[in-house]
């Protein structure tokens, strides 16, 4: 009789896994805490402590219905501290004659394990059907397009979902109400803070666990408060739904210097671990809609986030590596700015979004997009820098999901695959949409000067050096048009206050070569 090994990833924590239907009586059960996964970037230690928390009170769940477990605990003294290499172990451990997975959120373990299928302890690789959609349904729908938009997949998926459509025709009558939703913070609006979940004894230990291996990783442990459990994280649901939905919409872009949850649900960490599924959230969410208690851009916006962008973002990662990753478009080279680690710099929107990232391994996706991530397009950083930045730096980031919105989205390295335009931006946005401003030495009405925000001479700036590859777009022939229209003495002195700034800009030594080091040494010696 067949005596498999189920592995269960820590992205993988639902009952309704695949691998976990069908199971012979002597299935084992594994999950497993190994060194590798935490330091192959230096993953926040919230980051971390979530992930392994999680997957302990999974593991009791899984005893408690009756399955055979064993559980790898990262201090285990026979742990192998990699995840195919402890696989195997606890394979031959259990004498069991292969090993099956769900397919893991990374290429790069993907193919660690499809190497592994016609070993002699095989491998069987099982599609993950917790999606709204597969790699393969995303593929043959994509050929059939010469720019696969976003745009025109999220339509597709809500007629095949049935969400938010009304007789074969969207809600409302439109498809799309972000126009909507991008109000700054009014003032007097106090979004009420998020749920505090309780430390149990195991999460206590896990918090431990991570101060003791992880010590030297970017980020902090105090303000931990991630649900690790499906009952925590339907509470969260239950929060946002009750108390945050309602304004989400219209305040979706907002940055607030002091608030950096605002009405934002923070959900997409549970929906990645699996404790929430993705078609559970979008129901629930619609159904306040049917009910009169939110607004249909609130709840299309949502919606959109989870049905279109995630499910999409998850199509591009999976047909398009591993090539994906090693695209640069715009050859960027620049190294990530030491102030993505350290806070320390004086414009206060990515102070904010940094310290923000570090206290709470969190950022709302405009501080990713419109603030970290525009700063490091308009500065050249690398993509792959800035990539393997957010992949460590936010609880709810993994791979197949950061790394489009990243590298296609921020940074335009794609060349264009998944925006048809950077989404590059002055101070003028930021000023706009944040508060953050009022509170900073540099005035964002300035240009070039010692007052002047450094994004309007480096947005400038940035529009020159790639105009080759830029002007051409019918989305920029009209700031193009301004850049033409202005003086060769004004463009002049732009270039130089934006040169100038780049090169008094400190760039940080990669992971393992400088602020790391010494936690990267401690963690490589529990790695045989």
């Amino acid at each position: 009789m067949s005596r498999p090994l189920v592995l269960l990833l820590g992205d993988q924590l639902s009952h309704d896994m695949a691998s976990l239907r069908d199971l012979p009586d002597d299935t084992v059960v594994a999950l497993c805490e190994v060194a590798a996964e935490g330091t192959y970037v230096p993953h926040h230690p919230q980051k971390i402590a979530l992930i392994l928390s999680a997957m302990r009170h999974f593991a009791a769940e899984l005893r408690d219905r009756g399955h055979r477990v064993h559980y790898s605990a990262l201090d285990d003294p026979d742990n192998a501290q990699a995840l195919v290499d402890e696989a195997e172990r606890l394979a031959g451990l259990y004498a069991c004659d292969e090993v099956r997975v769900v397919r893991p959120g990374e290429w790069r373990l993907w193919q660690a394990m499809r190497e592994r299928e016609d070993a002699a302890l095989p491998w069987r690789l099982i599609e993950d059907d917790r999606f709204f959609t597969t790699p393969e349904a995303f593929a043959a729908w994509a050929r059939k397009r010469k720019a696969p938009r976003m745009e025109h997949f999220y339509r597709m998926m809500r007629q095949r979902t049935g969400l938010l459509m009304e007789d074969g025709q969207p809600a409302g009558g439109r498809w799309n109400f972000d126009h909507d939703n991008r109000e700054p913070l009014s003032t007097g609006t106090r979004p009420p803070p998020p749920p505090r979940h309780g430390r149990d004894e195991t999460t206590k230990a896990v918090l431990a666990l991570v101060a003791e291996h992880f010590p030297a990783h970017f980020g902090t442990l105090e303000n931990f408060h991630w649900p690790v459990t499906r009952r925590q994280a339907l509470g969260d649901l239950r929060h946002f739904l009750e108390r945050l939905l309602p304004d989400f919409g219209r305040f979706q872009d907002a940055i607030s210097d002091a608030d950096p949850f605002l009405f934002h649900s923070r959900l997409s960490a549970a929906l990645n671990l699996g404790l929430l599924s993705p078609r559970e959230v979008c129901e629930a969410v619609e159904a306040r809609y049917y009910r009169g208690e939110a607004p249909l851009n609130a709840v299309e916006g949502f919606i959109r986030q989870v049905l279109g962008w995630r499910e999409y973002v998850r199509g591009l990662y999976w047909t398009r590596m591993p090539d994906y990753k090693r695209r640069n478009a715009l050859g960027a080279s620049r190294g990530l700015p030491a102030a993505f680690w350290s806070g320390d710099t004086e414009l206060r929107c990515l102070r904010r979004a940094i310290e923000m990232t570090r206290d709470q391994a969190y950022a709302h996706h405009i501080q990713r997009l419109m603030v970290t991530g525009n700063f490091a397009l308009l500065c050249d950083v690398a993509p792959e820098a800035l990539c393997d930045w957010y992949l460590a730096v936010y609880a709810d980031a993994c791979e197949w999901v950061e790394l489009p919105n990243t590298l296609g989205m921020v940074l335009h390295a794609d060349g264009g695959l998944m925006g048809s335009k950077p989404y590059c931006a002055s101070g003028k946005y930021i000023d706009r949409m944040s508060d953050h401003c009022r509170h900073c030495r540099f005035d964002p009405k300035q240009a070039t000067g010692p007052d002047a925000c450094p994004f309007n001479s480096l947005y400038w700036a940035f529009l020159e050096r790639h105009a080759d590859a830029l002007s051409g777009n019918p989305r920029m022939s009209l700031i193009y048009a301004s850049l033409r229209r202005m003086s060769d003495d004004k463009r002049a002195a732009m270039r130089e206050q934006a040169e100038a700034f780049l090169a008094r800009l400190d760039t940080a030594p990669a992971y393992g070569q400088g602020v790391h080091r010494a936690g990267y040494d401690a963690i490589q010696e529990m790695i045989p």
